[in-house]
């Protein structure tokens, strides 16, 4: 069985345009440049044929990698889950110095720290599913062990 990818609405949207990008545009101008290194002469002496024909298996794999997030994608409510943390939830956490961080859980393939959305399967993530406003949890990161409690659920 395949499996799930947890997307949110927008995720998925703007997963849907870059695989119309790719097949469109991405093959038009891969023909094209494998047009022009076929001039260049003997393929098997040809760098610049290979080296389109790699990024033209690239694009492909891509293209393919999109197709199967997309088959198995479950759209995530990014609204107000409940008293319970889940995916698609900003989670407001403290740490034990009292310094707060607001984190939006999503899947793996939208997870972007620098953004502050941090995937159901990070450590972080991982810990807080399912949790109430008020638990704490205990965290096992790089650096050792970190408690945190949930101070907002959205």
């Amino acid at each position: 069985m395949a499996e799930i990818v947890f997307m949110t609405a927008e995720g998925k949207k703007n997963l849907e345009e870059r695989l119309e990008f790719l097949k469109v545009h991405g093959r038009a101008d891969m023909a094209e440049k494998i047009r022009v290194a076929r001039e260049f002469g003997d393929l098997s002496e040809n760098a610049e044929y290979d080296i389109a024909k790699d990024e033209q298996a690239k694009m492909e794999a891509e293209i393919i990698e999109i197709e199967a997030k997309l088959a198995n994608v479950q759209i995530i409510d990014e609204k107000t889950r409940g008293d319970r943390v889940d995916i698609g939830c900003k989670v407001r956490i403290a740490d034990d110095k009292g310094r707060e961080d607001e984190y939006t859980i999503v899947g793996t393939h939208e997870s972007n720290p620098m953004e502050n959305r941090i995937s159901n399967e990070s450590p972080i993530g991982k810990a807080m599913l399912g949790k109430r406003k008020g638990d704490e949890v205990l965290v096992k990161t790089a650096r050792g062990e970190a408690r945190y409690k949930i101070v907002k659920i959205n």
